[in-house]
């Protein structure tokens, strides 16, 4: 009965497993459709990419599968004081990572920084792609956003790391939601207060969600076998999302080095940081988040600090170079991961559950 959820009627799946949108161009087509042909729902983080580039990749997906899929963009794609970021500002922190610069023979970054792609571009894409799903995280789409959305028939979901957002979302008209606890790897994506004052447990937070809200509620964070799975629906999760186990896999876009860091001793340890782009993110401890853990105020605000940090080697997150000083972006539950091919990892998790 754990395939018979209101989120799987909802979609029309098999399983009630999300793949995490990882972000940072560390999602994959192959992995995306692998996961929705393997009746789950596969899902492609589009915050880095401009919408012509969302179109083809969309393109690139349905080419590899006919069932449905999500894609994920960010609401709040730019932190309220990067308008005020100007040179001044901007040279106080290349000082700060001066020494990271020198030490691996790297030419910081001029000023201004290049601009990201927008939100309000990017939903056009989905407009087009009409994809079965549209998430989102950091907020939630406006109205007539959300409305269109209706129209052309693509469900949504928001995702929430506090009730309070969860009921913002319900209250909006979102299909379904996502309650995802401080466990989670990735950025924290709180946008009702500080995501400093909304780090609750996944485990605390689902159930607080399922007596207050009655549409579909898929819990993530630190959710990365059969016992997470169980442990979710148990507490009132209709579906879980898995990201750091998915991500592991071969058929993620992670780097070589970024899984087998993920298979090792040090995925023991995860910090919550600001040092790679601006936003509070989870990943593995190394010598730049620990170094710089006393600086997390003096640092550009998001998008404009991983402009920065990228050219020590940091970002993209597939560059193989200067381990010590890039993301890899890992949640609490990273320690226990056993499969690096998601095909089995998604068959492990459905022969234990239905056992």
């Amino acid at each position: 009965m754990w395939r018979k959820t209101k989120f799987t009627k909802l979609l029309g799946i098999d399983l009630p497993i999300v793949q995490g949108p990882f972000g940072g161009k560390l999602s994959s087509e192959d992995l995306t459709a692998l996961v929705s042909n393997k009746g789950g729902l596969g899902s492609y983080g589009g915050q880095p990419y401009d919408a012509a580039e969302l179109i083809s990749i969309s393109r690139g997906i349905r080419k590899l599968t006919s069932k449905p899929f999500n894609i994920n963009l960010w609401v709040n794609d730019q932190d309220a004081t990067a308008g005020d970021f100007d040179e001044s500002k901007f040279q106080q922190v290349i000082k700060l990572l001066e020494p990271y610069f020198e030490e691996v023979g790297a030419e910081p970054p001029t000023f201004p920084l290049p601009a990201s792609p927008k939100f309000e571009e990017q939903i056009e894409a989905i407009f087009e792609i009409k994809p079965a799903v549209f998430s989102f995280v950091y907020g939630i789409p406006s109205e007539a956003i959300l409305e269109k959305c209706r129209r052309l028939g693509i469900i949504t979901i928001g995702t929430a790391t506090t009730l309070d957002e969860a009921i913002a979302i319900e209250h909006a008209g979102v299909d379904a939601v996502v309650a995802t606890g401080f466990d989670a790897g990735g950025h924290r994506v709180s946008f009702l207060d500080k995501p400093e004052e909304s780090l609750i447990g996944t485990f605390s937070l689902i159930p607080q969600v399922a007596d207050n809200l009655r549409i579909p509620i898929i819990g993530a964070g630190g959710v990365a076998d059969a016992r997470g799975v169980k442990a979710a629906m148990a507490l009132g999760a209709d579906a879980v999302q898995i990201g750091t186990a998915f991500l592991a896999t071969r058929q993620s876009g992670a780097s070589k080095i970024h899984r087998e860091k993920l298979f090792s001793k040090e995925a023991r340890y995860t910090t919550l940081t600001k040092v790679f782009t601006g936003r509070l993110s989870r990943g593995l401890k190394n010598r730049l988040t620990e170094e710089l853990k006393e600086f997390q105020n003096s640092l550009a605000p998001y998008p404009l600090q991983g402009k920065i940090v990228g050219k020590l080697g940091a970002y993209p997150a597939n560059s193989e170079s200067n381990p010590e000083l890039k993301s890899f972006w890992a949640g609490q539950g990273a320690s226990i991961l056993q499969y690096h091919d998601a095909e089995k990892l998604i068959a492990a998790i459905s022969a234990e559950m239905e056992r």
